[in-house]
């Protein structure tokens, strides 16, 4: 691999080297320094009548203490009052939200009900400093944290974690309609009362609080979506929005109630080019007409993907306070998401096998200097047209009940919480050649890193008649029928204890607590060949085509589309199963029961500034246990399948600090401590596995997951400056470093325990007795290392220059990280290499800018997010997660808008037109080097036009 990314600790001087210790001294130093300042004032506050004031010292620091507490009460106070007023407003609540919490937190606010500043979460989340976003689809999809995979991060919703419909913790968040959210934080730093808090940070998703409102209000919202690559297929290029929400107060504003509905149908449309994986060094003869020692794939494919994406989402919140000393709180939230989409694909073996009709020639061959091959004619194969069909249903139900008590001046809460997710998923695959067979091709290639490359045949390939179903080198299809459940209960009781005059002055309060959630993941994937039924090979009729798609992006040409179920239904025979002997191990459940206790100590004092925060620890106690069947080829025919069962219990202390020194009235100095920890993978933990034993030495062998996993493990410091300009803007700079005790990944261990699977085995005949132990090649805890980063942020009003620049804004953030931690993914070797890899996840530099202009109902803005290159992970078509480099890229969003004012007729309307993916920014992936590709992919631009009103 070459990496031609710049360092980006390259012309910064970074005095912070040593280890968390080190850092953790530094930081009591600079609290004994603070408490000594506190002795003796500064020389502009001396008292100027010259009189000793050692005497009133005590008094004094105690009237400042109260002062300091009044006035967070205060802010505390005008932050629960909602007010609604565009953009400007949005940054200014995040703005309050960072600089009154005690936590190194970044945040987003809607602009109005029902209206984040983006289409979507993951969009809006991207742009926080430290955070970027993978795409999937053309959507941003997941999100990482500080140069972690999404692994690292947990997501939360009214501060309760929430199901997954993937295979594992990390939250889809385009499941979540951004209408029906009023915001988001984002926790880089935990505290001890964080249930569910996550080793890179916790995404906290919050609904409205009705109760924070004055008065009813009302919003409908309604938007048609465009995109540019326009209609294909059976597929429309135009989508739509709807949104309506309600929030309401009664009964003397005891009562409040907030329900929204969001529904969206979203065109999926995209044009992809892609190469097979692994490129490889070719020997002599492998490919003829390529010399030896190039690098070479031996396969390519152009399609268009055609389809939707619909998702309904329903939220309400019912808040009863009855007294001032009891708030009861009901969140219920659903969210349903239908996806179907069809890859119209025309596809090419060039790995010397196109079905027994001779060998592959090569002419005309060009190699780079780097040993690639780039361009030449592939002559004598046996091209396929191919339709890849995929439907997707997913269903959260998630309910939260949180009672909040006053027990005289203790405070008291208790959270009942329940989520569900589901999903089930339909992938079939028709394949058809021309015939009669064989109809062989020539296919002029060029390929190409930053276009699409491209694969000229010189046949004709529109005529669906001439296609046929038939059995070609890659059978006649294939089809899976995934299915997830994952499902979390989840109970906490918690009190906040203030303290007695003789320690409030350090402590105000001690919060105590305890949770626990019980969560249980299930996954099943019957898969089988999809064959010609009796009538044999055939073409697919009129009746079940849509039209012929466009592949001439690529040099393909014009193909046929058509209803790939239908001819499934009509023409083939398709019976999934899990019991085949390479099955079995893809199915799996997975039980977790969390106890999680902790003890907090809220610190709200003055040792020469201000000074608040909080110290506290959380143990947290992992029962965990996964169940599977197992394929054992040691055991007698017919009862090779049995039950599997491990797992394990383990105990994590996690004590953290946080501390806010306020230098200023302006000026903010937050120091953070914490031992931080992240559950494995769920797909890592899972009992599936290939089982069997060596016939000639007796010796037991096995691969797949490992239930027995401990969680990532991490020492955390964080360091944060922080200016503010009147609530209205703010610039920061902020350093962290994580200590990686441990990581996961895949090795291959001998010395394994496999009593439990070779228990009552007789070996035949001429057979050695079997051992106990043997190879193990699964995922384990491993050596760490570190991860450090550089986040500079800023959110700038102009009118702080000049008066004419009023309205107008730039927000901005540029994160710089670097990891030591190299691992190896023996999985992924196909596109990442069998050597060390850098973590999954991590661009070493993230860069986001806004621009906007907001005044007199009249609203503009252009952002860009951007980021270099990283490991990406995604889903291949086994339904395993595969890694690979992902060209770094850069998105532009705009949107221009005006909302008419009291007043006017048509007060309380606002309209909008947004435009996402402004460039059309293209997907890329490669393999090691980016004159290797692997994918190259265009979704086009979004463009979105619709009015809101609210009354």
């Amino acid at each position: 691999m070459t990496n031609n990314d710049v360092q980006p600790w390259e012309g910064i001087t970074v005095i912070l080297k040593r280890k968390v210790l080190v850092l953790a001294l530094a930081s009591v130093g600079f609290c004994a320094t603070s408490v000594t300042w506190a002795a003796t004032p500064p020389a502009g506050n001396a008292d100027q009548s010259g009189q000793d004031t050692t005497q009133g010292s005590t008094a004094s620091n105690t009237q400042e203490v109260r002062d300091a507490k009044a006035k967070k009460k205060q802010q505390a106070t005008e932050l629960g009052v909602v007010t609604v007023s565009g953009f400007a407003q949005s940054i200014q609540s995040a703005i309050a939200t960072k600089q009154s919490s005690n936590e190194i937190v970044e945040a987003i606010s809607s602009e109005d009900i029902g209206k984040l500043p983006d289409v979507s979460i993951a969009e809006s989340i991207a742009r926080l400093p430290g955070v970027s976003a993978q795409r999937v689809a053309g959507r941003a999809q997941v999100i990482s944290v500080r140069g972690l995979s999404p692994d690292f991060a947990t997501t939360l919703l009214n501060g309760r974690e929430m199901v997954s419909t993937g295979d594992n913790r990390s939250v889809e968040f385009d499941q979540y309609p951004s209408e029906l959210v009023s915001g988001v934080t984002v926790y880089k730093t935990p505290r001890a009362s964080l249930i569910g808090q996550g080793l890179s940070g916790t995404l906290d998703m919050h609904t409205v609080r009705p109760l924070d409102y004055q008065q009813p209000v009302a919003v409908v919202g309604v938007r048609g979506q465009h995109n540019s690559l326009g209609r294909a297929a059976d597929s429309s290029a135009f989508g739509n929005r709807f949104n309506a929400s309600y929030i309401g107060q009664f009964m003397d504003h005891t009562l409040g109630i907030a329900v929204g509905y969001a529904h969206s149908q979203t065109p999926t449309q995209e044009n992809q080019v892609g190469l097979y994986e692994p490129w490889q060094q070719v020997g002599d003869n492998w490919r003829p007409g390529v010399p030896a020692g190039t690098w070479f794939s031996d396969g390519i494919k152009a399609l268009r993907r055609t389809g939707y994406t619909k998702r309904d989402g329903v939220m309400a919140t019912v808040e009863w306070r009855p007294s001032e000393s009891w708030t009861s709180t009901l969140d219920l939230f659903h969210t349903k998401a239908t996806q179907k989409d069809t890859a119209n694909q025309f596809e090419v073996n060039l790995g010397d096998y196109n079905g027994g009709y001779g060998r592959l020639a090569v002419t005309n061959p060009t190699i780079n200097s780097n040993g690639t091959f780039t361009s030449g004619t592939a002559n004598n194969i046996y091209p396929l047209v191919r339709g890849m069909y995929n439907s997707r249903h997913d269903t959260i139900n998630a309910a939260g009940w949180k009672n909040e008590f006053n027990a005289g001046q203790v405070s008291i809460v208790a959270d009942l919480s329940y989520s569900k997710a589901k999903r089930r998923e339909l992938n079939l695959e028709n394949n058809t050649q021309l015939v009669p067979a064989p109809q062989l091709d020539s296919l002029n290639l060029n390929y190409s890193g930053s276009n699409f490359s491209q694969l000229a045949p010189g046949l004709d390939y529109s005529d669906a008649s001439k296609l046929f179903l038939t059995n070609t080198i890659y059978g006649s299809g294939y089809g899976k029928a995934p299915r997830v459940s994952d499902q979390l209960k989840s109970a906490k009781l918690g009190a906040t204890i203030p303290m007695p005059d003789s320690v409030n002055q350090l402590i105000t309060d001690v919060e105590v607590g305890i949770n626990y959630a019980d969560r249980e993941k299930i996954k099943h994937q019957p898969e089988g060949n999809i064959n010609v039924g009796a009538q044999g090979d055939t073409a697919i009729a009129p009746d079940l085509q849509y039209g012929l798609v466009d592949l001439g992006f690529a040099g393909v040409g014009k193909i046929p589309s058509w209803y790939v179920p239908g001819a499934v239904a009509r023409y083939m025979t398709f019976a999934p199963n899990e019991d085949a002997s390479y099955l079995v191990s893809k199915a799996w459940d997975l039980s977790e029961k969390i106890t999680t206790a902790y003890a907090m100590a809220n610190v709200d004092t003055v040792w020469g500034v201000p000074v608040r925060g909080n110290v506290g620890v959380q143990v947290q106690r992992a029962d965990q246990s996964s169940s599977a069947n197992v394929f054992n080829d040691s055991k007698p025919v017919g009862s090779q399948i049995e039950r599997f069962t491990d797992g394990k219990t383990y105990t994590d202390v996690l004590p953290s600090l946080n501390l806010a020194f306020s230098l200023t009235e302006t000026q903010m100095l937050r120091v953070a401590l914490a031992k931080q920890v992240a559950r494995p993978r769920m797909d890592d933990m899972r009992a599936s596995l290939e089982f069997g034993v060596d016939k000639t030495t007796g010796k037991p062998g096995a691969s797949g997951g490992n239930p027995r996993l401990d969680p990532w493990r991490a020492n955390a410091f964080d360091l944060s400056w922080e200016k503010y300009f009147g609530g209205n803007g703010y610039v920061a700079a902020a350093f962290f470093y994580k200590d990686l005790t441990s990581y996961i990944y895949t090795q291959t261990r001998d010395g394994y325990d496999f009593s439990s699977l070779v228990a009552n085995y007789v070996p035949g005949p001429n057979e050695p007795p079997t051992l106990t132990k043997g190879t193990f090649s699964a995922p384990f805890n491993g050596k760490g290392g570190s991860l450090k980063g550089l986040e500079l942020s800023a959110s700038i009003p102009l009118s702080m220059f000049t008066p004419a620049l009023d309205g107008f804004g730039v927000l901005g953030s540029a994160s710089f990280n670097d990891s030591s931690v190299k691992i190896r993914s023996p999985e992924n070797a196909t596109s990442v290499g069998d050597g060390p890899i850098s973590l999954p996840g991590l661009s070493k530099r993230v860069f986001n800018l806004t621009a906007y202009y907001e005044k007199n109902g009249f609203d503009a803005r252009i952002s860009e997010r951007k980021r270099s290159d990283f490991i990406g992970e995604i889903g291949n078509f086994n339904g395993a997660r595969t890694l690979r480099y992902v060209v770094g890229e850069k998105i532009f969003d705009a949107q221009i808008g005006y909302t008419f004012a009291e007043g006017s007729k048509l007060h309380g309307l606002s309209v909008q037109l947004q435009a996402s993916n402004l460039t059309n920014a293209p997907y890329r992936t490669y393999a090691g080097t980016k004159d290797r590709p692997l994918e190259y992919i265009e979704w086009g631009r979004t463009y979105l036009l619709g009015a809101t009103y609210k009354f």
